[in-house]
């Protein structure tokens, strides 16, 4: 009688990992990332999403933002994006540190928390209109993509201080981009 070939035993781990909402730690990287990490870390699991999950990010803001901009009244519009845009820093920055410790990677794809920051300060009192938000929309993605100075150099930040405040750099350039070209007209 031929004995049965050994089986190996693996552990119960998903073959995917965008199944698991914590990633599991990479070699070298410390424990599974915390859930509520995960969660705001990649923005209700958008950052999942492909491909260009930062894109699908700041259309996701860029369409919330528009809701959120028909439902209040003008004269608060302003001063809850800038206090929802530091708030969205403040627990961006945790939850984007303890994903990149848990992956072992610098800044990981699917964090996607900086996008959402970064969309909505190109958005902090845009009128709601579909050029200018089209363009804020643009021109934030172009910022983050290209990256020009300070914007790369604020990446060399420590852990998710890095992930966050690059993007926010290219918020704020789109903002200034969006409100010079508002006041010139030319997005009428």
């Amino acid at each position: 009688m031929q004995k049965a070939p050994d089986v190996e035993t693996r552990s119960a781990k998903p073959l995917d990992r965008r199944a698991s909402a914590c990633p599991e730690p990479a070699q070298g990287a410390s424990r599974p990332a915390p859930r509520w990490a995960s969660v705001i870390a990649t923005f209700f699991g958008i950052g999942y999403l492909r491909p260009g999950p930062g894109t699908w990010a700041s259309a996701a803001t860029t369409l919330l933002w528009a809701v959120v901009v028909h439902a209040i009244d003008a004269s608060f519009r302003i001063p809850i994006a800038i206090t929802l845009s530091i708030l969205i820093v403040l627990i961006g920055i945790p939850a984007a540190t303890k994903i990149s410790r848990a992956s072992g990677r610098k800044d990981p794809q699917i964090v996607v928390i900086d996008e959402v920051a970064g969309q909505l300060i190109a958005l902090i009192g845009v009128p709601l209109a579909w050029k200018p938000f089209l363009a804020g929309f643009i021109l934030f993605r172009l910022f983050d993509i290209l990256k020009p100075p300070p914007v790369r150099q604020l990446e060399t930040l420590p852990e998710g201080a890095g992930i966050v405040f690059d993007d926010v750099a290219a918020g704020l350039y789109a903002f200034a981009i969006v409100h010079l070209l508002l006041h010139f007209g030319l997005l009428r």
